[in-house]
């Protein structure tokens, strides 16, 4: 089964190492979309901002970028 054809937990957490950074980089992505940016995986009309967001993050569209500490 394709990872954009199922959207479970562990398909997720093979992009995101932990629970934690999987939602907190979703809800921030859900928040960008939701102010107006571009989506970057193709979905209906109706389809809310969190699943949209899951999607990208499934289909390796969105990233996790680390800070460094200096």
């Amino acid at each position: 089964m394709k990872p954009k054809d199922n959207m479970s937990i562990e398909y997720l957490l093979q992009r995101v190492p932990s629970i934690f950074k999987l939602t907190n980089m979703a809800s921030m992505r859900a928040m960008e979309l939701n102010s107006g940016m571009k989506k970057l995986v193709e979905s209906e009309p109706k389809t809310k901002c969190t699943t949209i967001a899951i999607k990208e993050i499934l289909e390796g569209k969105v990233t996790l970028k680390e800070k460094k500490d200096d």
